[in-house]
């Protein structure tokens, strides 16, 4: 008996300590900026990981090669690191104070996702992530790594494990307190810190995010097809942007909010308050007339610091003359036009598709005529032949 109450002493103070070490990094965590933080097992789950699979086996992931190639890591912490013992996950508010949605009825306007309206929140988090990392290893002595999304962490899973939210129907991670806008980091240590309850999910019979999608992404609730999504078409996708989903696209230009912003849980989000979160006011609603006149340096000028940057200028532009062809509005048709030289096949090729949207078949024909037979990319080409179609 003494043995078995020595044995339970000895838990309960691992648990104390433990409990205590939770208590201090959420101290510390909230002190870096953060808004939540929870802890988990590094172990993403069995569900988690079979969705992981089927995505893969699908190839919903598209052209996002770098996700297939990591996949391993990706689904288990402990390959990406072995000495992982727990995963300190942890979240911020980026919520926005109006509706992201209210732009696309702006069509000589571009759409930027809220997350990217100001600063990259990749170096924000990474920056928060380090103070609170090395709070850990001089206080707690042990070691640590940490990640935001371009690292091969299933972070969501994660961070639903560690009781932030749940995934929602949309994929993304839904809080009862944040609702849809949470960036997400994390910090694997080496430290055994116990998991906090799992967050269950709160979606019940809502479809509000599926429905709304334009481009119908969602084959069933729970599972994306990345490359029907307007997000990563306008992102990831390195490509000419299939004819299927252009007039879909409207105007957004970078990103797509309409799964997040339609979810009812945001009625208990609040707008971040921070200045490093918030929107740049020439990004909210920049003109497509402008946007369209960024050469390259221009562009890099515009969105230093923004994620914006990373697409390059000529897929940018590729967007950007999709909305144009989406506005309805025939004094864009110049600016599209003189694209229509542009060095980029990208380019070029998209200024095609937005003219047969601008012009009558006169107006198209008499440019048809003009640049096709100078034109050498069959890309180009094949726009050009496709015409008022």
């Amino acid at each position: 008996m003494a043995e078995a109450n020595l044995t339970l002493n000895r838990d309960d103070a691992r648990a104390a300590i433990r409990a205590q070490a939770r208590d201090a990094i959420r101290a510390q965590a909230h002190a870096a900026g953060f808004d939540t933080v929870g802890f988990a097992a590094p172990d993403i789950g069995a569900r988690a990981q079979q969705g992981l699979t089927a995505f893969l086996d699908q190839g919903w992931h598209g052209d996002m090669d770098w996700f297939a190639g990591k996949a391993a890591q990706r689904g288990d912490p402990r390959v990406l690191w072995p000495d992982v013992r727990s995963v300190v996950t942890l979240g911020m508010n980026y919520g926005p104070d109006a509706s992201p949605l209210d732009i696309l009825d702006h069509r000589n306007k571009g759409a930027i996702s809220v997350y990217a309206q100001g600063r990259d929140y990749h170096d924000v988090v990474k920056k928060r992530l380090k103070r609170v990392a090395r709070w850990m290893v001089g206080a707690l002595d042990c070691e640590v790594k940490v990640f935001v999304d371009t690292a091969p962490v299933a972070e969501k899973p994660l961070a639903q494990r560690g009781g932030l939210g749940w995934q929602g129907k949309h994929t993304n991670i839904v809080s009862r307190t944040h609702g849809s806008w949470l960036f997400l980091g994390e910090i694997y240590t080496t430290l055994n810190l116990g998991a906090d309850e799992s967050e269950t999910d709160h979606c019940g019979g809502c479809r509000a995010c599926l429905d709304i999608c334009p481009t119908n992404a969602f084959p069933a609730p729970y599972t994306l097809d990345a490359r029907r999504c307007i997000s990563y078409l306008t992102i990831e996708h390195k490509g000419h942007i299939p004819r299927e989903f252009r007039q879909s696209m409207g105007n957004r230009i970078y990103g797509c909010d309409d799964c997040l912003a339609v979810c009812p849980w945001n009625k208990f989000a609040q707008a971040a308050s921070e200045a490093t979160l918030q929107a740049r006011a020439e990004l909210r609603a920049p003109s497509l007339a402008d946007l369209a006149a960024l050469d390259d340096a221009a562009f890099r000028k515009l969105f230093s610091g923004s994620p914006v940057k990373r697409t390059g200028r000529d897929r940018f532009i590729r967007n950007v003359l999709i909305a144009i062809g989406n506005s309805g509005d025939a004094a864009l048709a110049q600016p599209a036009t003189r694209l229509l030289r542009d060095d980029s096949p990208l380019v070029r090729a998209m200024a095609v598709w937005a003219l047969t949207r601008l012009h009558d078949t006169p107006a198209f024909e008499a440019l048809r005529d003009t640049h096709l037979p100078e034109e050498r990319d069959e890309d180009v080409r094949r726009e050009w032949g496709e015409g008022m179609r």
